[in-house]
């Protein structure tokens, strides 16, 4: 699986545990951290936690283990790191503060198109 479908089924499993505002930021020619990062909002601390426990665990189930996670103590940020694919989940209040998408607003968006489902 190349790193942008795996960023894809990151986004697949986000949508179906209800994760808002899911956005695919292509950094790949801006920085060698990776390839996207994937951005998604949850409702509160609990939802942040199954957000990415959601992703960690099918993941595992095809023998993708991230190479690091932070913030899972807290639940405001959990940063999963799939090498190429950086998955951050948020709070609102997280998000809004950090504001990610203005950082790396020179960056192209990864086309959701059919990944995410509306409401």
């Amino acid at each position: 699986m190349n790193s942008e479908e795996l960023a894809k089924k990151i986004v697949r499993l986000l949508d179906g545990k209800k994760g808002m505002d899911i956005v695919g930021v292509d950094i790949h020619e801006l920085t060698t951290i990776g390839d996207f990062f994937i951005l998604v909002t949850g409702t509160s601390s609990p939802h942040v936690k199954a957000l990415a426990e959601e992703v960690e665990d099918n993941l595992a189930k095809e023998g993708l283990e991230p190479r690091r996670i932070e913030g899972a103590q807290s639940a405001t940020w959990i940063l999963m790191d799939y090498q190429d694919v950086i998955l951050h989940i948020f709070t609102k209040e997280t998000r809004d503060f950090y504001n990610m998408e203005r950082l790396w607003s020179d960056a192209p968006r990864l086309d959701l198109t059919g990944l995410i489902t509306e409401g």
